[in-house]
């Protein structure tokens, strides 16, 4: 797995990452109420928000972690938002994305970097 300083996670299989968000970002969150996901074929770069994440907190913009084309969606947030709190990093995925660009990922953390980040 890669992290980015957004706190999303990307999990690489050939082309296809899946993302989501890690759990210490579910837990700055608190109770997630809501997921809007992005469309199956919409093209993002990376940076470009898209998915949106309410809490009983906030909402937050989850980002495209790398440049791409939307492949699947987790449909099952939509009506289990929970899912995202429960296994942020496994069950709770948001999206995957077919890499236009595979070097992107090389600016990511690592599982390691990313614990001393978040320590910070």
């Amino acid at each position: 797995m890669k992290y980015t300083e957004d706190h999303e996670w990307v999990r690489l299989d050939g082309d296809i990452a899946t993302v989501g968000i890690t759990t210490h970002a579910a837990q700055q969150l608190g109770d997630i109420v809501f997921v809007e996901l992005p469309e199956v074929d919409a093209e993002f770069e990376k940076g470009d928000d898209a998915a949106v994440v309410e809490s009983v907190k906030a909402a937050s913009e989850i980002y495209a972690p790398v440049s791409g084309t939307i492949t699947k969606i987790n449909e099952d947030l939509e009506d289990a938002p929970e899912m995202v709190n429960a296994d942020p990093q496994a069950a709770g995925w948001f999206f995957q994305i077919k890499l236009s660009d595979t070097s992107e990922l090389d600016g990511m953390m690592d599982e390691a970097a990313y614990k001393a980040f978040i320590e910070d």
